[in-house]
Formats: structure tokens, sequence, C-alpha cells
């Protein structure tokens, strides 16, 4: 591979690819290779790649001129689970929302502004009329509200601001949901492509772990993880299952004992008859229901949720007040958009700290 060293210091060293543009899967492979033995980060939009390291500069020179993508073989779940091109979906989705948004404002003539922003305005305001028509006042009333009154005074510029900030909050909110499930997802993930397979013969011969079929005998060596559930039919080893059952001491597993995929042989080695293949165990199972779980919402982003919804009374009722002790509709749009703020920048927040705290 032919690189430039852009920038380096010690343990540290930054270099251009030279070549075409850079794909996902290429992006990943050179991720998963380097990632074994360095802290390595890979930008494929600019073909960057950042490597920390320990030891001698010359080993990492060395093996990035050696590298090929053909000679490297990824997992697949891997690859399913790297999260590089819904991070770059999300980040184009998030610089395309403000592009449009301050292109429309600074070029777009100001009928034709007010024409978009009317259009897009029904989105929120038939929200906020279902919202009514289940006799419940929650945000996207007050959502409804906030446009309505705006479109009303003519205000196209506040209402658009509205519309801007409530879409770019649905985007972080989906974008930081969907990274902390792939997150956890891919640190579950066992990314095992080799294993010993026990022969007719009694020989062990090293073979990709997609080959192995249920009724296949596999050995596990100390040190090595589990990758498949099993009975265990010879061999004793200390195993430590705190990824399954969280137990803090590992358990002794003998023949007839039953084994499960992710855990760790820490002592002696044993061998096993597979009853369930690579995506068929308990430990898959956990992992397919943890990515399947972005339609529930954590505890604390649904007490702020309901949080949410209990303040638009308030807000409503306090708008409300504020214009009949002023009748000034300026300033009662402006409260309305206070509260409307200061609940986008509560709920937003909490959101985000929620899911990072479900992903560690």
């Amino acid at each position: 591979m032919k690189f430039v060293i852009k920038h380096e210091i010690r343990g540290r060293i930054r270099v251009h690819l030279i070549g075409k543009a850079m794909s996902f899967a290429q992006a990943d492979t050179l991720q998963y290779q380097f990632e074994q033995m360095k802290d390595v980060k890979v930008q494929e939009r600019t073909m960057d790649v950042t490597i920390c390291y320990i030891g001698s500069r010359k080993h990492i020179i060395t093996a990035l001129g050696q590298f090929s993508y053909d000679k490297v073989e990824v997992p697949e779940v891997y690859l399913k689970n790297s999260g590089r091109e819904m991070n770059r979906f999300y980040w184009d989705k998030l610089v395309d929302q403000t592009v449009v948004h301050f292109v429309n404002k600074i070029f777009l003539p100001a009928p034709l502004r007010a024409g978009i922003a009317t259009v897009r305005s029904v989105k929120y305001i038939v929200q906020g009329v279902k919202t009514l028509a289940k006799r419940k006042i929650e945000v996207p009333v007050l959502d409804a509200t906030a446009i309505s009154v705006s479109l009303i005074r003519g205000d196209y510029k506040t209402a658009g601001a509205v519309m801007f900030l409530l879409s770019m909050g649905e985007i972080l909110e989906e974008w930081t949901h969907k990274k902390s499930v792939g997150d956890l997802a891919r640190s579950l993930s066992l990314n095992i492509d080799k294993v010993w397979l026990v022969g007719s013969d009694g020989k062990e011969v090293l073979v990709d772990s997609n080959q192995i079929k249920a009724g296949d005998k596999v050995v596990v060596h100390m040190g090595n993880v589990i990758p498949f559930d099993g009975n265990v039919v010879a061999g004793e080893a200390m195993v430590n299952q705190s990824s399954m059952t969280g137990e803090s001491m590992p358990i002794v597993k003998r023949e007839g004992s039953f084994v499960y995929a992710g855990t760790v042989c820490e002592e002696g080695e044993c061998v096993f008859r597979v009853e369930k293949t690579m995506g068929g165990g308990r430990y898959d199972r956990i992992v397919k229901m943890i990515e399947q779980s972005e339609k529930l919402k954590s505890t604390a982003e649904d007490k702020a949720s309901r949080m949410a919804d209990r303040l638009v009374p308030y807000t409503l009722g306090g708008t409300a007040l504020t214009y009949l002790l002023t009748r000034n509709v300026t300033k009662m749009l402006a409260v309305l958009m206070v509260d409307f703020s200061c609940a986008l920048k509560l709920a937003i927040p909490i959101a985000v700290l929620s899911a990072m705290r479900e992903s560690s």
C-alpha cells in the first residue's frame, strides 16, 4: 500500500493513503487489521489513518507498506456491526439539513420561504391536532402551537427556525440511539473466525467457524473464548461465565456440563459437542435482542419525555396569562419560544446521556 506521512510525534503517526476512494468495507478491513495490535482510527472520507503505537516506528511503517485488503479476512459480524456507514449517513443528514436551512434563509425570496414554511408546518400541525383529538396536551401540541402562531402572524422566519430545531433534534436522537445500540452489539460480538475442530481421528484441525455444524466436536484451550453453545464431552476447564450469568467466579466444566458461547476458558481445556452454531446460540440471541431494541425507550428517556409532556399545560397557561396581561402578541410568542427552547434543550441532552450510559 502506498501512503504519505502527514504528521507524526512520538508514539503517534498519521498517514494519507494514495489511491482510489476508500469504501466502507475497505476502511473497516484496515481498522480490523491494525486494531489487533495498535490503536487506530481510519477516516474513509479523507483516506487518512492515525495510529497510536508503543514500540518500533519501523514496524508500523513496514506493516502499512505490506498491507493489502485482499490478504485480510474480516469476520462478517465485524463488518455488519462497524457502524461506519450509519455514522456517515446521519452526519451527512445533519450537514444537509443545516446547509439547506441557511441557503433557503439567505438566498430564497421571502414569498418562496413562506410557502416552504407553510408546507413543512402541515406535518407538525397534524401531529398536534391528533394529540388534541386524544384529549392530551403534550409536546406535539406545544410544537404545533408555536408554529401555528408564527404562521398566523406572518413570522415565517420563526416558524422555520422552530421546525429546523425540531428536525435536528429528531435526527440527533435517532442517531444517538442507533449508535449506542450498535456500539453495545459490537462490543458483545464474538468476532471468532477460526476454531479448533476435532476430527474423527482425534486430531485437531484449525478451520473457519462458519464451517462448523451442529454435532461437531470443538476443543477450547486455556485463554480462548468459547465460540458456540454445547455439551462438554471430554476434559475439564474453569470457565468465566460473567458475560452470560454475571457470576464473579469461574465455574468448573466437566463431561456432561453445558458451555455457552461468549464465555472464557480461564484454566484447562475441554472438548464440547456443538449444539447451536454461529447465530443460533443464547449469546447471539442476546446481541440480536439488543439490536432490535431501537424502538424501546430507556427509563431516563421515558421520564424526560413524560416530564416534558407534563410541562406543556403550564407552558400554554403561562403564555395565555402573558397575553392577557400585556395584550402583546410578540411577548406571548417570545414566552412560548423560550419555553419551547428550554424543553428542547432539556430533552436532547437527557436522551443523549441516557443512550451513552446504556451503551457503556
